[in-house]
């Protein structure tokens, strides 16, 4: 493995300041409520108004949007709630008789309420507002609420529509961590989430970090990383054109190139700064470019999945021969874009499948936000008396042998009730009676 660009900028962990400011402002929303949030709003965003938008403005924000610009997203939310519905579809109920007698099952069980937080800021995230509403409401989820941060006097018209269209329920205009405790909290009218979900800052991510446990969360999320592996075969412009449009997301968002040709990896390397010079968004695409890119090298194919399940990146992209080959090899990362006809964007943006994806290596263990994260595996059982004979049995041996009498007895109980003609060899303790 040879590096042809490193990053200059090791792998950050959480600025302390960061966390310790987070941790306040929950703290003190957690105690003061609805007072804190206003006071929050109106220091850090200038932000005076009612914080639910209502009927007649989100009415008014709609009109903003062109019939074209309906219908792109409108066909978004159509792609993304097929591949939603595909995914519940696949998980199902079931009820099995494993011994005579005893019948176990599953039910799977939306949450009451999940909040899904739609980043503001430089760009309006029309898209992030369909991946977790839209999938949220697939999942069957009874009320949806929403919160994107104000833009000027109300939130955008284009992410008030997209909200609208994927049906949530109440939409807040209102951003950062006080945004995500208002959800977790259910203030201003709104239930306490179940679960918080949706990208954002810096700030969000550590909000939702901070209050998981009391709360369910999607992902633990940090900056956008999209990785590129490409051999021989690939053209170099549309590898560095690739790398460049998903180091638009932020200065501090990687994009890394993994491949086994040296003519490509230097080619793209030559190549980059002038088609960074050619993009709108230049000045953060040359940050991430230059402190976070890398370029490596590799003599086998065998070895590029290894470093590539290494970074487990958020986006992965393949351009190369034998696409079935890297789809069955590769296992980490968020998802997987194959071939040179399908670039992140696409995932981005309106393919179907979710772009609310695990970052900093966590695709080594989950996935991204889909369906099943709003799901609740419920699973019940029911035994009748005549099965007690055996399961009450090796349930009380396997607990004594644990320590745990106090367990055993509640089997005990029901053996000696339901088979009193058996001569059992315990001391049942005595039990009230209950007429």
């Amino acid at each position: 493995m040879e590096y042809i660009k490193r990053s200059q900028i090791e792998n950050e962990t959480v600025d302390r300041k960061i966390r310790d400011g987070v941790e306040a402002m929950i703290s003190r929303i957690r105690s003061q409520g609805e007072a804190a949030v206003m006071e929050y709003a109106l220091s850090l965003d200038g932000w005076d108004k009612s914080f639910v938008l209502s009927k007649e403005k989100k009415q008014r924000l709609i009109s903003q949007v062109t019939e074209q610009e309906k219908a792109d997203i409108g066909f978004a939310h159509t792609q993304i709630k097929r591949f939603a519905q595909a995914q519940r579809a696949s998980l199902t109920e079931f009820d099995i008789e494993t011994e005579p007698g005893v019948r176990l099952g599953q039910r799977i069980v939306p949450v009451n309420c999940a909040g899904c937080y739609v980043p503001g800021g430089r760009y309006a995230h029309a898209a992030s507002a369909l991946m977790s509403i839209a999938t949220a409401k697939v999942a069957g989820v009874p009320f949806v609420v929403a919160a994107s941060p104000p833009r000027g006097e109300a939130i955008s018209p284009h992410v008030a529509f997209a909200m609208d269209l994927a049906g949530a329920d109440m939409i807040l205009e209102m951003g950062g961590v006080q945004a995500i405790a208002t959800m977790a909290f259910g203030l201003f009218g709104a239930k306490p989430a179940d679960i918080l979900v949706g990208p954002g800052n810096a700030y969000v991510a550590e909000a939702k970090r901070l209050l998981f446990g009391e709360v369910g969360i999607d992902v633990f999320a940090g900056p956008t990383e999209s990785a590129i592996i490409a051999d021989e075969t690939a053209d170099p412009m549309t590898v560095a054109i690739d790398l460049a449009s998903q180091a638009e997301h932020g200065s501090d968002s990687p994009v890394w190139l993994f491949t086994t040709s040296g003519k490509l990896a230097d080619t793209v390397n030559r190549i980059m700064p002038k088609v960074i010079a050619d993009f709108p968004s230049r000045k953060v695409i040359e940050a991430a470019w230059r402190d976070h890119g890398e370029i490596i090298l590799c003599k086998t194919r065998e070895k590029v999945c290894e470093v590539s399940d290494r970074y487990a990146s958020e986006h992965l992209q393949v351009i190369a021969a034998d696409l079935d080959w890297w789809k069955e090899r590769l296992r980490n990362y968020g998802s997987l874009f194959l071939g040179e006809g399908a670039n992140v964007t696409h995932g981005d943006k309106c393919s179907g499948t979710n772009h609310i994806l695990p970052t900093k290596g966590a695709a080594r263990y989950t996935g991204g936000l889909n369906v099943m994260k709003f799901l609740k595996v419920l699973t019940w059982q029911k035994i009748s008396q005549d099965a007690n004979l055996k399961f009450s049995a090796v349930a009380s041996r396997i607990s004594r042998l644990e320590g745990m009498d106090g367990h055993a007895r509640a089997c005990d109980w029901r053996l000696k009730k339901y088979f009193p003609e058996n001569d059992w060899n315990f001391e049942v303790a005595d039990q009230p009676r209950v007429d």
